[in-house]
């Protein structure tokens, strides 16, 4: 399930993004703490090796290699190369975000404009939203993997009501090379043209705004299948890793706390233990660990979309609409302010207090005098 904080830093206080630190689902803690430990072993593998293991002529050959690579380290563009690919991320992160079909205005146009209180009216609107989210599904179980292990097959969907034994054989009857996610779409514009024809939907301008309608919601359906076809340029994927990775490779040499009795720069001190470079490792790697985290939401992480809830979610809120709520209108009613030419809303006890309306950033000011005309 996605992790959501959302109420808990409603306000900025003291210390607000401080007790986030110590969740674990969803964390980086959790994302990073494998390479953490790896690193962490390896370079006291090479801190034991060289503090015993080697000769003194060995060591010093050591040395130069220590202070060679902490030298030409910094020629790597980490924060460049990271910033750019994890911002690359975050945008194709939030354009598949928007890119999720939701029927709400789809169920909104087929129940304010297919027409009729008799089962025959009843069939049409519930069959043009099951065809709406039996394309949803369909397309979602070829990108989400969550999606995939709960409809492993096309006789799972037919079991969970988005498609009928009839319309199933009619999916595998029609040869194409390519994703079918489109054929209940288009059984959807056939039957909104045979709603036309019954007088179901009463004028074109009806139909041509469910049509418009149809064609966003299949728009994002089409747009998250390409977003799962084309993905970042693999070379650029590559880049950032061998970046990080050949950074810290370096670092397990170069940062080591050498002998401090030879006076080397920098190497005063021998304090075993490397704190900031493990911060810079957790820093950096957990960086490109988001880049990881969200370049594809539709796996199984913690923070990855919940597809499967969303899919519950359309059909019944959807079905609710053109259903249930079809016409069902409560009693329209004189507000409570009928008589009232001005009024105000109350607020319920411990709501803040109510301040003066906002007139604009220049309302109060108040000129004492005009300035002369300069010639």
């Amino acid at each position: 399930m996605t992790v959501s904080y959302t109420l808990e830093v409603a306000n900025a206080k003291f210390g607000g993004f401080s007790k986030l630190l110590f969740r674990w689902r969803g964390s980086i803690y959790k994302l990073l703490y494998k390479e953490f430990l790896v690193f962490c072993l390896l370079y006291s593998f090479f801190s034991v090796f060289y503090r015993f293991f080697l000769t003194e002529k060995q060591q010093l050959l050591f040395e130069n290699v220590a202070l060679y690579c902490d030298q030409f380290t910094n020629f790597i563009p980490m924060s460049f190369v990271l910033g750019f690919y994890v911002t690359l991320a975050f945008n194709r992160w939030w354009g598949q975000y928007t890119s999720f079909p939701l029927p709400d205005n789809l169920m909104m146009v087929v129940s304010g404009n297919v027409h009729g209180l008799d089962e025959r009216g009843r069939l049409l609107r519930r069959t043009l939203m099951r065809y709406a989210n039996l394309s949803s599904v369909l397309i979602l179980r070829s990108i989400s993997t969550r999606v995939r292990r709960r409809f492993p097959t096309l006789e799972q969907v037919v079991d969970a009501g988005f498609m009928t034994p009839l319309e199933h054989r009619q999916l595998d009857g029609l040869y194409s090379d390519f994703n079918k996610y489109w054929m209940p779409l288009t059984w959807f514009t056939n039957l909104a043209s045979r709603a036309r024809q019954e007088g179901r939907i009463r004028d074109d301008v009806a139909l041509r705004l469910l049509m418009d309608e149809l064609n966003n919601y299949r728009g994002k359906c089409s747009l998250l299948f390409h977003y799962d076809w084309i993905s970042i340029p693999l070379v650029y994927t590559q880049v950032v890793t061998l970046a990080v990775y050949s950074f810290f490779g370096f670092c397990l040499i170069s940062r080591q706390f050498l002998n401090p009795e030879k006076g080397y720069k920098g190497h005063q001190l021998d304090l075993y233990v490397p704190v900031f470079t493990l911060l810079q490792f957790f820093f950096y790697a957990g960086w490109l660990k988001v880049g990881e985290l969200i370049i594809n939401p539709f796996g199984e992480d913690d923070d990855d979309f919940e597809t499967n809830q969303l899919i519950d979610r359309n059909i019944q809120v959807s079905m609710l609409a053109v259903d249930d709520m079809h016409q069902n209108l409560p009693p329209t009613e004189k507000d409570k302010f009928w008589v009232e030419r001005y009024f105000s809303v109350p607020y319920s006890t411990g709501t803040e207090t109510l301040r003066p309306t906002f007139m604009g950033s220049t309302y109060d000011i108040r000129l004492l005098g005009r300035r002369k005309p300069t010639r």
